[in-house]
């Protein structure tokens, strides 16, 4: 017998409990637009490493008021998130603190004066959070990650849209320059009609899955309990899960070249794994085979490999390889009937246009207005670009917080949302199920509901934000 697609089960399952929240999505989009907000208060939920580069975003503006935070850490992350604030509002202005545990958050958004709320904590708390902001009236904007499983995604999209409140996706990577100025030309048609696109997690982090406080190579095989900052989460669906941890960084900017959840959509995937051996052979040599964690059995496979196809015809290459030795790569690669550009090396070649056959071109830089990067600098990086300058992530960063907070000054409705959350969450927990299928195709729900063939794209149409 054959299976039910997954999608199909998950939407006869859903679409009841979202009734009433059908009639009442358009209200999200428009939450303040009675009440223009001159400042958005802020509530801020995980100090580590990652909410510690928010808090700094977030100090700096002076549209924004940091009302709180909360994290259960008052031994590393907690005093260096007080230091901050003191430095920014002084002495005598008090930020209040929820440090009483992981659940003290839920404190935290009983008050009345926070608008909003950032979420930066490990994988496993996102969803819980949101849903717990959303309910408690706070719109949250929350870290990237993969879902656990795909209810998860649909109870995301569920309470949005039954309590009206908006959900912010934080993917940074949307917002690099490069990946902007491709966008750019491919909006302006420059690639032709796009057949084929590229992209994936590739970042050598066996240094962070395994330390005692210090990120770098021979800080220690440590990780759980045992271990500080990320590898004390992290490591453990190493441990437990084998999939595409990670999908986002690369299937943000992509979905957003293609106008998934706009126009078009994500119907398939197939996923397969490489047998894991980094992480064990990290153990040993940063320390020896009788090691305790030398006796640890890692499902993630080294390297995750998913093939995506999608509504308009174009398929998608993610990749997730964390475990190995190398350089960092984002592994980009957009292709259409024109041409095609490549990350890793700044290539570009459009036919009929690159002075000579078959031969790569160099994109070259922004501040070049002759290169290709020049001519398509997106125009949120030209006006904004000094503003951004020293930011996170080569000033990526800064863009994911002004438009979260423009948004909500503005009433406008969020260029990355609930609907693009749940999309990218669901590809873990498919990827995974896939892979334990031996590479069996999963169909990967609408959360929109249909909605998508009328919704225009929006992200970064708009000049401010």
């Amino acid at each position: 017998m054959m299976k039910q697609p997954l999608h199909r089960r998950s939407f006869l399952k859903n679409t009841a409990a979202a009734g009433i929240g059908l009639s009442m999505l358009g209200s999200s989009a428009k939450l303040f637009a009675n009440e223009k907000k001159p400042k958005v208060r802020i509530g801020l939920i995980g100090v580590g490493a990652r909410g510690l580069s928010h808090l700094d975003l977030a100090l700096r503006r002076e549209d924004v008021d940091l009302v709180a935070f909360a994290d259960p850490d008052t031994a590393y992350t907690v005093p260096k998130a007080r230091d901050m604030i003191t430095k920014a509002y002084g002495a005598k202005r008090k930020v209040a603190e929820y440090t009483n545990g992981p659940e003290d958050f839920r404190n935290m958004l009983k008050r009345d004066d926070i608008d909003a709320v950032i979420i930066a904590t490990p994988w496993e708390w996102h969803s819980i959070m949101a849903i717990a902001a959303m309910k408690a009236g706070k719109i949250p904007a929350v870290e990237v990650c993969g879902a656990s499983d795909i209810q998860e995604c649909w109870e995301l999209v569920n309470t949005s849209e039954e309590t009206g409140i908006p959900v912010f996706g934080m993917e940074n990577v949307c917002y690099r320059r490069d990946v902007m100025a491709v966008l750019q030309m491919v909006r302006e048609g420059l690639f032709g009609e796009i057949t084929h696109l590229q992209g994936g997690y590739q970042h050598d982090l066996r240094a962070v899955k395994f330390n005692n406080g210090k990120q770098y190579y021979g800080g220690g095989v440590e990780f759980g309990e045992n271990a500080l900052s990320e590898a004390k989460w992290r490591t453990n669906h190493s441990v437990h899960r084998n999939a595409d941890l990670y999908p986002s960084h690369g299937l943000g900017p992509i979905c957003n070249a293609i106008n998934i959840n706009r126009g078009n959509r994500l119907l398939s995937l197939t996923s397969v794994a490489t047998k894991s051996r980094g992480l064990h052979k990290y153990i040993v040599d940063n320390s020896s085979e009788s090691h305790p964690n030398a006796k640890v059995k890692f499902k993630l496979g080294d390297i995750v490999s998913t093939l995506i196809t999608t509504n308009n015809g174009e398929t998608i290459m993610l990749s997730h390889d964390t475990n190995s030795p190398r350089p960092y790569s984002l592994n980009f690669r957009v292709q259409g009937t024109n041409g095609l550009w490549m990350d890793d090396q700044k290539q570009i070649y459009i036919e009929k246009l690159s002075p000579k056959h078959d031969v790569w071109e160099s994109t070259g830089k922004p501040d070049d207005p002759a290169s290709y990067y020049g001519k398509y600098d997106h125009p949120l990086w030209k006006r904004y670009a000094k503003d951004a300058a020293g930011a996170g992530h080569g000033g990526m960063d800064w863009f994911v917080m002004n438009s979260f907070v423009e948004s909500i000054k503005r009433g406008a409705p969020f260029a990355l949302d609930v609907y693009d959350m749940a999309t990218w969450y669901a590809i873990t927990p498919l990827s995974e199920q896939s892979i334990l299928e031996g590479g069996g195709v999963q169909y990967i729900p609408d959360f929109t509901r249909g909605r998508w063939m009328n919704r225009k794209p929006i992200f970064a149409l708009d000049d401010q934000y």
